[in-house]
């Protein structure tokens, strides 16, 4: 094993021993009082046997993909898939895991301490989650790279093709996970949020997180399964895919010693990226103005800085800053790599930025929601759609600025390299997000243990950031699988050329099967976006029933003499999760298959390659505005919603609240299912039309 090497897997095992440190931290705060610890118990325990249930369901068709992929390929694709699904599922669901114990210590420590305690345990715990997804998807890529290089000649074009096509082969196992655990926990979560909303809120005028509801549990599990686990998946997904196809291009465009130290690069920026993360996540410290978010800031922005440090240190010492490279022939210096990979972070840093202008209670698009809810209904849905197109526009222009200049610096290189550097900043971002839904869960728990006015207060102020820092790391997780869906389709072309050569595409508009090709790709984020909703309404009208039937039939719940039967809407829901999930997931796996052998059966091969690779193309410029537009869009609805529970507008109960929890329902599916599992739809089109090629020309 080379120091390069070492040093990448020092730097994975570093995170996961952070993971451990944080476990311990986390599990050694104390539980509370036996109602708060009887409640947690009940979360728990539904949110473990949803994973339980789910994972099995996703294994039977893993392998069964995994077996077809070593058939018509070889076993070390296979062997590789099945890498990438296990990390994926352990990184969800050990983080979930922590997340669902995370919650109740976050409760007792709000009630017994003060906000300081609090915000330390439930960003602890997030950053368990977060340091596992990098440092298992470090881990395992170089894990399974080195052993591919010790079994396969990779001085030779035929043994580095098979390494390549095993690390393909990896990362599309993260991405089946990706998708199943994105719907199928969106699907849980916004169906009992919905389902429970409708009827406790307006029906009942019962507060979110009254024990009275029976959806009240089933809400809780949902927040874990869905926000944290899923979450998870997304972004351990993104990150293997990201790394994977920028070694891709590596191979593609240099030689010899060069095309060794550029595959290294990427993986060295996220190993560089784990140090900087961990050693940021001791800035979270409350200030003297106590600034939640203000301290959570503090941790993200110690993390782009000491990555930003680092990655030049380790280009320095890879290459030093003026050696020139040619890639794609281009020039490129050592400089021209850190510029692109501070280009990455920038990005972050304004994707982060303007999703919180458009999803935070301070500013203008949510206060017109809510403002927009005391004439009804229907103007506050008005109000949200034209605000969730709207936020497509700044992210969108930040990105293609990111694009020009990366490419201008160092052609498609430069842009893998700052997708790459961008990805690699996903120990700290999921570490924020899995802060919201423990904060949330805490709060819950607070209410349903009937703890003083004032522990709600502190957890409500938790919870309030949390529902900010779960949509602006989903404006990341978008802006970041954008990116890396473009580098893929640079692979996608490489390996076109390569595998093809007599082949010639050049992707033009005059060309009909180019234009059947880019509409065809750009239906498929409305069609699986709508599959998404579509299931979730299902859900949801299904929870709605029954906690009208138990209200109906079990007249003590109103009176508290009679307990919900809570177990009876957390099993409706894992069914109707499971089952929901499975058609949608297939879609972008079938897609370019079906795609690919019509086109060639009505016009040959060179026609059917133009339309698969301009499907491609369409699948990600509508999928990036499909997902933003959702995601931005129904954090806006939520927190309108919060911003007239907090008394404006009249408050909880009038006429305007009841309008923000329609359009918060509404909200709900867009940001947390339909919305975030385009993310690794864009990315799984990409990488199976990759793998159809290598089967091609098998």
């Amino acid at each position: 094993m080379s120091n390069v090497s070492m040093l990448i897997v020092g730097c994975g095992i570093i995170a996961i021993l952070y993971g451990v440190y944080a476990i311990r931290s986390v599990l050694a705060s104390p539980a509370g009082t036996e109602k708060m610890r009887e409640i947690a118990s009940a979360i728990q325990e539904g949110a473990s046997a949803y994973l339980n249930r789910q994972y099995t369901a996703i294994a039977i068709a893993g392998v069964v993909i995994g077996l077809i992929l070593g058939l018509l390929l070889d076993w070390s694709v296979a062997v590789g898939f099945f890498i990438g699904a296990v990390l994926s599922g352990v990184a969800g669901y050990i983080g979930m895991n922590v997340s669902v114990r995370a919650n109740v210590r976050t409760a007792e420590a709000a009630r017994s301490v003060g906000l300081s305690e609090g915000l330390s345990i439930a960003f602890k715990s997030g950053a368990v989650t977060g340091m596992l997804v990098a440092g298992l998807a470090l881990l395992g890529i170089v894990g399974y790279w080195l052993i591919l290089e010790g079994i396969l000649d990779t001085s030779s074009k035929q043994g580095m093709r098979h390494v390549l096509e095993a690390l393909v082969g990896l990362a599309f196992g993260a991405s089946l996970i990706s998708i199943f655990a994105r719907l199928g926990g969106g699907i849980f979560t916004k169906g009992a949020d919905v389902g429970s909303d409708l009827v406790g809120k307006i029906e009942a005028g019962i507060p979110e997180d009254d024990p009275r509801n029976a959806g009240v549990i089933a809400d809780n599990v949902g927040d874990n399964v869905g926000d944290c686990a899923g979450m998870a998946a997304d972004l351990f997904e993104t990150y293997v895919v990201t790394v994977v196809a920028t070694m891709l291009l590596a191979a593609s465009f240099f030689t010899g010693a060069a095309q060794t130290a550029m595959m290294n690069l990427p993986l060295l920026i996220g190993g560089a990226s784990i140090i900087g993360c961990v050693i940021a996540t001791f800035f979270v410290r409350l200030g003297s103005n106590n600034s939640i978010m203000g301290a959570l800031y503090k941790g993200f922005f110690a993390s782009v800085i000491i990555s930003a440090l680092l990655i030049g240190v380790i280009i320095n010492w890879q290459f030093g800053f003026d050696q020139k490279f040619v890639a794609d022939g281009q020039s490129i210096t050592g400089m021209d790599l850190l510029i692109s990979a501070i280009v990455g972070l920038l990005v972050t840093g304004f994707i982060v930025w303007i999703t919180e202008y458009y999803t935070g209670t301070e500013y203008r698009p949510v206060r017109s929601i809510a403002k927009a809810s005391e004439t009804g209904h229907g103007t506050n849905v008005i109000q949200g759609l034209a605000v969730s197109m709207e936020a497509t526009a700044l992210p969108v222009i930040v990105i293609c600025a990111g694009i020009i200049i990366a490419y201008l610096t160092a052609g498609l290189f430069g842009l893998a390299i700052a997708a790459t550097s961008m990805l690699a900043l996903a120990g700290m971002v999921v570490a924020l997000d899995a802060f919201g839904p423990v904060t949330d869960n805490a709060g819950g728990i607070a209410e349903m243990a009937n703890l003083p006015e004032d522990v709600r207060k502190t957890t409500d102020a938790l919870d309030a950031v949390g529902n900010t820092t779960k949509a602006v790391t989903k404006g990341y997780a978008i802006g970041s699988a954008g990116l890396a869906a473009l580098v893929l389709f640079a692979a996608f072309t490489q390996d076109l050329e390569l595998l093809f050569p007599g082949i010639n595409i050049s992707f033009s508009l005059s060309d009909p099967f180019v234009v059947v090709g880019l509409f065809i790709g750009g239906m498929i984020p409305y069609l699986f976006g709508a599959m998404g909703m579509m299931a979730v309404g299902r859900a949801g009208g299904a929870i709605v029933e029954e906690v009208r039937r138990q209200f109906k039939e079990i007249p003590g719940i109103m009176k508290g003499t009679s307990k919900p039967e809570y177990g009876k809407c957390v099993d409706i829901l894992t069914k109707a999760a499971i089952k929901e999930m499975v058609v949608p997931s297939i879609l972008p796996i079938a897609a370019p298959f079906v795609i690919y052998f019509v086109i060639n059966a009505i016009a040959g091969q060179e026609a059917a390659f133009s339309a698969l690779g301009a499907s491609l193309m369409g699948v990600i410029i509508t999928g990036l505005f499909v997902a933003l537009s959702m995601t931005s869009g129904g954090g806006a609805w939520d927190n309108a919603k919060k911003y007239v529970e907090d008394g404006n507008h009249g408050g909880k109960g009038s006429e305007a609240h009841h309008a923000a929890v329609t359009g918060d329902t509404v909200g709900d599916p867009y940001k947390d299912t339909a919305g975030p599992a385009v993310n690794p739809l864009i990315k799984i089109m990409n990488i199976v039309a990759i793998l159809l090629l290598a089967i091609l020309a098998a």
